[in-house]
């Protein structure tokens, strides 16, 4: 009779330990993930009423983050670009060097090749490239947009024909609202400058001393150097206006960037301190738990009756 009454009497008390001892197993298996994972739930649906809010700053960090790519990307191409045209810049402003100094003396020794170098140089930065596709050839990007494969090559070809590319330029996103065109072909940067290596190849192989024809050549390809380069310093400074019109919203899509990643932090992340002081307040919690079932267990209502 008495083990019955001690069973009666222990069974409800044990069902009570049992569901606190559960609840603070759940607890701690909580804080444990928390500190595993790093984040507050392990569902957005976890998080309640916050969880609306948190998917869409993630989808307006995620719209930051991808016109900041597009920002860098283009800068790239731009950069790319300005080095080609500072290239093709000093190649000529050498070889008008040489040509005023031929003038001046009235030999043309090393001429023929400082036309020949400028040119090759001239050639090289029109038919650039960026991971393979040329940089100044507009939509026309299967083949270089600038033909003559030499100077002498250069002779009687029509401006028109010694370009391949069309007047397309590309476009790109890079803020809400603002859409920048950016790209310079082949035929703006050395339409007029051509017409300077086409004058000089068409007035022969220069030797030590110029004939009239040649010295008529070397003056007007002096005038249409100045010319072209007036023009290549245009393009020049509008290349650079963009680059820096995409340095600045690219720097205000980063800043927009990292007030959202922790605006998502604060409200996703846990803090790990307290994540850590909590896994040992829960552990203690339930080890006294355990021990005060083990307390439990080992009484019997036949204790009390004696």
């Amino acid at each position: 009779m008495m083990s019955s009454w001690n069973r009666v009497a222990t069974m409800p008390m044990h069902q009570t330990l049992f569901s606190a001892i559960a609840r603070s197993q759940e607890r701690l298996a909580d804080v444990q993930q928390q500190m595993t994972t790093g984040k507050k739930a392990p569902t957005y649906a976890a998080l309640g009423t916050e969880a609306v809010r948190l998917l869409s700053t993630h989808t307006m960090m995620a719209k930051q983050e991808a016109q900041g790519a597009v920002a860098a990307r283009v800068g790239t191409t731009l950069s790319l670009m300005d080095a080609q045209i500072s290239g093709i810049e000093d190649s000529m402003m050498s070889l008008r060097r040489t040509l005023l100094d031929a003038v001046g003396t009235g030999t043309t020794t090393g001429v023929q090749e400082a036309a020949e170098e400028a040119f090759s140089h001239f050639r090289s930065a029109l038919n650039a490239d960026e991971g393979g596709a040329p940089l100044f050839a507009g939509s026309q990007t299967a083949q270089p947009p600038f033909a003559p494969a030499n100077l002498a090559a250069a002779a009687g070809v029509p401006t028109p024909s010694a370009f391949t590319n069309d007047d397309l330029k590309a476009g790109a996103r890079i803020a809400d609202g603002v859409d920048v065109a950016y790209g310079i072909t082949a035929s703006e940067l050395g339409g007029e400058l051509f017409d300077a290596f086409r004058t000089l190849a068409e007035a022969g192989a220069f030797g030590d001393k110029p004939n009239p024809t040649q010295k008529t050549a070397l003056n007007t390809a002096i005038g249409q150097i100045d010319s072209g380069l007036a023009s290549l310093r245009k393009l020049n400074a509008e290349n650079g206006r963009r680059q820096a019109q995409i340095e600045t919203l690219a720097s205000r899509a980063e800043g927009r960037t990292l007030v959202l990643r922790k605006l998502i932090e604060a409200n996703e992340d846990a803090d790990m301190a307290e994540v850590a002081s909590e896994i040992v307040q829960r552990q203690t919690t339930l080890q006294a738990s355990y021990t005060m079932f083990s307390r439990l267990s080992s009484l019997s209502l036949v204790n009390f009756l004696r």
